[in-house]
């Protein structure tokens, strides 16, 4: 008899009806820039560490509930779908569309509450119909947001999120209903369709999202992607999008990392999130790396390069046979759109040791480098995650130079030595709990690097 590897552990009475137009799997993304309004929302699990004068952007999706359409933001990072409601009043929600309840709409009269660190969402859990590109899913569950708090929607426009991660973190029970992407994948009988893949452009026409197919623009077929089981700890449920993260990488020189904090983890582990902008790591590796790279400094804001300093990173992500090395741009270690003054650019590497339930966190400064499925579990394996890395090293390194100029500081001089002590540091001890995927905004960036937040929710 197969293993069974369960996705959804929640018995339901009565389960959704999803329709498609198959074969037609493709969902737009649209790459908004965030506009310069608020700044006073920190989500919990992932830090947005871009400044206050960034041209940042947020990917969103547009999706219907109820025959309304909405901006909502695309996050590997949380579970949980929600929008706004007609009844909100706050001014954090003024200014985005928001939903109206339908004769369509069934309530459940079940509170709805996420806190972030400088924000919260709050209202009630109900179902409605639910269109996703060419995806109909009849009673989806969702949560209609009364009141937002701090979290600045009108800085995108977008009217909530749609997580794609794992139904144990969901804040809606799965006793309720199934999560979004559940139904989304149910839709296929084939099994080998049940999964969806992005990549995040670097322009508004370079962005994919699909459920059931691959885009032959990343991808001709499956074998052209390295597969990994997704990572969980003992026989802990499956929460996040989890790989092993052997190493990075510095000009070809292995770069060796921390001792992993989760438990019976043979090397760190790797959160895949759409909803961190950029790659979180401990402090105490964060900081070697960047004196590794040499030239940087750290700041109120966090870790500083020049805007010119050309470095190629890699990150050795998998385990055993499968284990490959993914390039990363060097415009994504050296941030231009988070500069200044055009001299110093912030790093694409900070620092946060608030993370409890994985070592890292692999934001978009990472994610637009390679194309990623998103696999479910199957009778026969468990979930898994595909990856192609889409960055050719020589070629980046040179139009990076074009673009920046010749670095004319000094090679690179890799400190290879980790430190392998599981000793708690001071982030460790008061660090930021988590919340969900969703970055709304930007992070004050004292609270981030000395670590003054208060615990919420676990990560």
């Amino acid at each position: 008899m197969p293993t069974r590897w369960p996705m959804h552990l929640g018995l339901l009475a009565v389960l959704p009806v999803v329709d498609i137009a198959m074969g037609k799997g493709r969902i737009p993304i649209h790459r908004v820039p965030r506009a310069q309004t608020t700044y006073n929302r920190v989500p919990v699990l992932n830090v947005d560490t871009s400044l206050e004068t960034s041209n940042q952007f947020a990917y969103l999706v547009s999706i219907n509930v109820g025959g309304q359409d909405f901006m909502v933001l695309l996050d590997t990072g949380s579970s949980d779908l929600w929008v706004v409601s007609s009844d909100c009043t706050t001014g954090d929600c003024a200014g985005v569309r928001k939903y109206s309840k339908t004769p369509s709409f069934t309530s459940t009269d079940m509170p709805f509450h996420l806190d972030y660190l400088m924000g919260n969402v709050s209202g009630t859990v109900g179902s409605e119909t639910v269109t996703v590109g060419d995806f109909e899913v009849t009673s989806q569950i969702f949560a209609v947001a009364n009141a937002t708090n701090g979290l600045g929607l009108h800085g995108t426009g977008n009217s909530g999120i749609m997580g794609l991660s794992f139904p144990a973190e969901a804040s809606i029970a799965d006793t309720t209903g199934r999560t979004v992407v559940e139904n989304l994948l149910s839709a296929f009988n084939d099994t080998s369709r049940r999964f969806f893949a992005f990549k995040l452009g670097r322009d508004q026409d370079s962005s994919s999202f699909t459920v059931g197919e691959l885009d032959p623009t990343y991808a001709n077929s499956t074998g052209d992607l390295t597969y990994n089981p997704v990572f969980t700890s003992g026989g802990a449920p499956y929460d996040y999008w989890k790989l092993p993260l052997q190493s990075l990488t510095v000009n070809g020189t292995s770069f060796s990392l921390s001792k992993s904090r989760a438990a019976r983890a043979p090397a760190p582990v790797a959160v895949l999130d759409t909803g961190t902008t950029l790659i979180l790591g401990p402090t105490q590796d964060v900081a070697r790396f960047w004196e590794s790279v040499g030239g940087a400094r750290q700041t109120t804001r966090g870790w500083e390069v020049p805007c010119n300093r050309a470095v190629v990173v890699g990150m050795v992500l998998g385990d055993g046979d499968t284990q490959k090395e993914y390039m990363i741009d060097p415009a994504d270690i050296s941030w231009k759109e988070s500069s200044v003054d055009g001299e110093w650019c912030l790093g694409g590497l900070q620092g946060n040791d608030g993370v409890f339930s994985a070592d890292w966190l692999l934001g978009d400064t990472f994610l637009r480098n390679v194309y990623v499925t998103h696999h479910a579990a199957s009778d026969s394996q468990p979930p898994r995650i595909g990856l192609r890395g889409l960055t050719d090293p020589t070629v980046a390194l040179a139009a990076f130079i074009a673009d920046r100029g010749v670095d004319s500081g000094p090679p690179a001089q890799v400190r290879t030595r980790a430190d392998h002590t599981n000793s708690l540091t001071g982030g460790d001890i008061c660090g930021i709990a988590t919340a969900g995927g969703f970055v709304a905004g930007v992070a004050i960036l004292v609270l981030v690097f000395t670590f003054t937040g208060h615990h919420h929710r676990k990560y």
